[in-house]
């Protein structure tokens, strides 16, 4: 069985006496070693390793299966590249007795797909069983952040599709961009359809099929991916040891993860609260107050504007808490209300002159969203 190094390509082009050795950072080995290992003097490795740093190469980064690649000619290394990911690339090149390094541009394309996703037991896994990166899952909920709360709406069967822009590099799929079109067949929240629009100032929104807005004042959830552990009203506290009134929605919840703000507003709290340890406030329209307790982080300060999906804060465990989650409380005029029963009103729907551009422009996704997916063979 051949050793691990001895895996490496190693391609000898006699014609014009190239070498070429291709090889993976084996683990606890570090770049120095990798460097030795090809049969580079001591001179030579300090000379490429002082030409990584120059630009700006961190050695305490270099992981195994880290990407090597050596190009001999005339017995000498002429060129030397690392790979750390599918966008990290640093060249170190000779030139005459010098070293150069450089952080190579790595060309990336876009490419508009079709994404389709049946859920079995999660968003996240049936991105995984389709064989998408996990991250559509969380790119996709934000498109019906208005409308579906990802951990209770979601059922076996549900199957959600979407016309959305792939970036590539090296043919791999290393991000998503735009998901200009999208739509949601599910047994509790029916079928959704949203599209991508830009209005004639710019700004980029989604609307429904007849130009309504897919945005609704308040979103459905203060998470992106996060499930209710005790709802409103009474329940037995378990640090108090008494049965009283529980005024919002525990959402059980990693420590660290991103909050964000349900809808448009003002800070009117931002700071420590004895039993709801780190807290956060906000001020809405139509007499609306929302509420943030036990965050580990608070990202904004007393009187600042946030704008919905913006982040104020990641969740914790402090104040009178047994673990990390997040209490939202929904306030209307002062009275505490159970936050997973309102409905609220959409956003202003599109102006009836932009209607007609409105299909022409998503008439082609619109197509490819409705299109029936090939049967695999």
């Amino acid at each position: 069985m051949l050793a691990p190094l001895a895996l490496s390509l190693a391609l000898a082009v006699t014609g014009d006496s190239t070498l070429i050795k291709n090889r993976h950072l084996e683990r606890n080995q570090t770049v120095a070693s990798a460097l030795y290992a090809a049969g580079l003097d001591e001179a030579t490795v300090d000379s490429v390793q002082g030409a990584l740093r120059a630009a700006e190469f961190d050695f305490k980064r270099a992981r195994p299966d880290d990407q090597l690649r050596f190009v001999f000619r005339h017995g000498q290394l002429d060129l030397f590249e690392y790979r750390r990911s599918l966008l990290k690339e640093w060249q170190v090149r000779r030139d005459a007795d010098r070293w150069t390094g450089r952080l190579k541009e790595v060309e990336r394309e876009t490419r508009v797909e079709v994404v389709q996703l049946q859920v079995d037991s999660s968003v996240w896994d049936a991105a995984k069983a389709a064989g998408e990166k996990p991250e559509i899952a969380v790119t996709l909920s934000d498109v019906f952040a208005w409308d579906i709360d990802f951990y209770r709406d979601v059922q076996k069967g549900d199957v959600m599709r979407a016309v959305v822009e792939k970036v590539l590099a090296h043919g791999k799929v290393i991000d998503y961009g735009r998901v200009l079109a999208a739509s949601y067949k599910g047994s509790t929240v029916g079928n959704k359809k949203s599209f991508r629009y830009q209005l004639p100032d710019g700004t980029e929104s989604y609307f429904l099929e007849d130009g309504s807005s897919a945005r609704k004042t308040f979103l459905k959830s203060p998470l992106k991916f996060a499930h209710v552990t005790s709802g409103f009203g009474g329940r037995f506290h378990p640090i108090l040891n008494y049965f009283g009134a529980h005024n919002g929605v525990d959402y059980g919840t990693p420590l660290g993860t991103p909050v964000w703000a349900v809808a448009d507003g003002s800070v009117t709290k931002a700071g420590w609260d004895n039993g709801g340890g780190n807290m956060v406030c906000v001020k809405h329209v139509m007499s609306f107050e929302t509420c943030y307790l036990h965050l580990s982080k608070i990202d904004v300060k007393p009187g600042q504007r946030v704008a919905q999906k913006d982040v104020i804060g990641e969740s914790g465990s402090t104040g009178l808490s047994t673990g990390p989650h997040l209490h939202f409380g929904l306030k209307r005029g002062g009275v505490y209300v159970n936050p997973l029963g309102q409905n609220f009103p959409r956003a202003d729907p599109l102006p009836k002159e932009l209607l007609a551009d409105f299909r022409s422009r998503t008439e082609d996704v619109k197509s490819q969203l409705d299109a029936m997916p090939v049967a695999a063979h």
